[in-house]
């Protein structure tokens, strides 16, 4: 009886089972990725134009975005009171759009109903932030899975939603909207206690490795088991009994990983005598921890004393120097006589927000990922557009297949990367690069707009946003600590509708706009009839629509590229953080 007592300790403790928490709580995480499914039902129940629902769009983007005030709160919180207030939002938020879409609360003003929407997607960052800081300090030596498998399952949960809702088969459209509101609410209410860091650390097996390569696997499976039942509901008419039977797979498939932390805590499997180290040797000698701490402050001050000579003196000599002026130093500081300035921390150790933002390395980050995800947001948001400019009918086709793509990119990226830092002790944002090289090939074949250049650009570009999901988490953890990772994190995030703003909000609607406006000119031009001109002034208030690969032939082009800078700020950045991941992964 007392084994079972300690295994089950063990288990609810293990930081795999923190990690399948995580991975559920990410799973119905993405609420904004179903709202191009809810938005017809809000724009017919309360008769918007699209140019209304497009503002209600933007709230959705900055709600999923603007997660500065989760991350301030996390730090101050437990995880678990985070993730409530989390809840609280997507419930209030969205639960209230459902009211008054369904006629049981009064019809608000535009600008509340922005608010609204704002305050329930915002819920998710909340979501995000407690499930990648207890993960990657429970897994500090493997960030990139880590981070990769849990974005890949918020990229992935609106298929998820959508397959629930599909089993549903509720005749009101409305009810989605009541699904987004409940749903991710019981669910993350159910696992916020176990989401948490558990001194993951110290909890390493030798069947790690097997460990992820089988939560690898599932997601492999997951994703195309995801694009099979979407292919198949699409082309074929599905009795509920199949569609049933459907979705029980699905959650079978989810539940799955829960035998990797079971099989652990309940075997007696021996572990390994290390543990993996949260930071870099240099910073783990604790008896000297505070001796070191007064030696690197004053060392601050030292250069600013010592003379210009110092320099030019032989090794020996000079250090003997350095040594007499630090302990004269430490006896001015313990008297009094000199006030010591604290030491900035280098990259690879724990950085304020603050302390981040004044380094070259934070802001090359945050602007190749602004280029390289706002390019592919841009690809996300017009895809419908660009898909019926070409000629096809299905546009829905090429929104879930660039879902599933964008799943296995984040997948993709993080063991790609993390195979780099860990083998080779390079700089992760390679990986990035790569991403965006990828991406501007993808964009150039939208350019083009060649026979079955859709499918391909949609793959190329749904694969290289993805990646930036897996990889820049990851790098600033490595680059900045892990201290206030939550606050550097959801700072980067501001990239996306920052580009989705710039790039798809003012360059390609304003490019797609002209050129509709030259095809509906050149199309009206030479007819001089009564009917033709009286035709012309019922359509003018009717969006005008491009046809053909000229509609979106300069922005892909533009959108290829900004990549191709992308790529240049990430090499950059690989250049000046060698030595830094030499000293955090090089083997002595």
């Amino acid at each position: 009886m007392a084994g079972f007592k300690e295994s089950f300790s063990s288990f609810f403790n293990s930081r795999w089972l923190v990690f399948v928490a995580a991975m559920w709580i990410q799973s119905c995480a993405g609420i904004g990725y179903l709202f191009g499914s809810i938005s017809p039902t809000i724009k017919s129940s309360l008769n918007y134009n699209q140019r209304q629902v497009a503002r209600l769009g933007v709230a959705k983007d900055l709600g999923d975005s603007v997660g500065l005030l989760a991350a301030s709160l996390s730090e101050i919180l437990p995880l678990w009171a985070a993730l409530l207030i989390g809840t609280i939002q997507n419930f209030a938020g969205y639960g209230w759009v459902w009211l008054i879409v369904t006629g049981r609360a009064p019809v608000l003003p535009l600008w509340a109903m922005c608010i609204l929407i704002f305050v329930g997607t915002n819920g998710e960052t909340y979501f995000n932030t407690a499930a990648l800081v207890s993960c990657v300090q429970n897994f500090p030596k493997s960030r990139g899975p880590v981070v990769g498998i849990l974005k890949g399952f918020a990229g992935l949960s609106g298929a998820i939603l959508t397959q629930i809702y599909t089993v549903m088969h509720s005749p009101d459209h409305a009810s989605l909207i009541f699904m987004v509101a409940v749903g991710p609410t019981m669910v993350v209410i159910a696992l916020m206690f176990i989401v948490r860091p558990v001194g993951g650390h110290k909890q390493v097996r030798s069947s790690d490795g097997l460990s992820f390569s089988i939560t690898y696997s599932i997601c492999l499976l997951l994703a195309a088991y995801l694009m099979g039942v979407m292919l198949v509901e699409d082309l074929v008419d599905l009795s509920h009994t199949v569609v049933t039977i459907f979705t029980t797979i699905l959650f079978i498939l989810l539940i799955i990983p829960i035998v990797i932390p079971i099989k652990l805590s309940f075997s007696r499997e021996p572990r390994l005598p290390g543990e993996e180290a949260l930071l870099p040797e240099s910073q783990k000698q604790e008896p000297s921890k505070s001796v070191d701490h007064d030696q690197e402050i004053i060392f601050s001050e030292v250069e600013d004393e010592k003379p210009n000579d110092v320099d030019l003196l032989p090794a020996l000599e000079r250090h003997k120097r350095i040594a007499q002026l630090q302990a004269k130093l430490a006896q001015a500081a313990a008297e009094g006589a000199v006030r010591i300035k604290k030491r900035r921390p280098r990259r690879g150790e724990d950085f304020t927000l603050m302390e981040a933002l004044i380094k070259a390395d934070f802001w090359l980050m945050f602007f190749s990922l602004l280029l390289g995800s706002g390019s592919g947001l841009t690809v996300i948001d017009n895809l419908g557009q660009m898909s019926q400019s070409l000629g096809y009918d299905n546009t829905h086709v090429f929104v879930s297949m660039i879902s599933i793509w964008n799943f296995l990119g984040r997948v993709g990226g993080g063991y790609l990367s993390e195979k780099i830092v860990s083998e080779y002790a390079y700089p992760r944002s390679v990986a990035m690069a790569v991403a965006q090289v990828i991406m501007a090939v993808g964009h150039f074949f939208f350019a083009m707009g060649w026979p079955g250049a859709m499918y391909i650009g949609t793959l190329l570009v749904g694969l290289g946003y993805g990646a930036h999901w897996a990889i820049v988490p990851a790098a600033a953890s490595e680059l900045f600590g892990l201290k206030k990772f939550g606050a550097l994190y959801n700072f980067l995030t501001l990239a996306n509708p920052a580009g989705s703003l710039v790039f798809s909000g003012l360059i390609a609607s304003s490019i797609y706009d002209r050129e509709a406006e030259k095809q509906a000119h050149g199309l009206h031009h030479g007819q001089h009839s009564l009917e033709s001109v009286l035709s012309s002034f019922v359509s003018v208030e009717e969006p005008l629509k491009c046809e053909g690969a000229i509609c979106f032939f300069l922005t892909s082009l533009i959108m290829s590229g900004l990549c191709i800078v992308a790529v240049v700020l990430s090499m950059i950045l690989v250049y000046r953080t060698k030595i830094v991941y030499t000293h955090l992964y090089g083997r002595s």
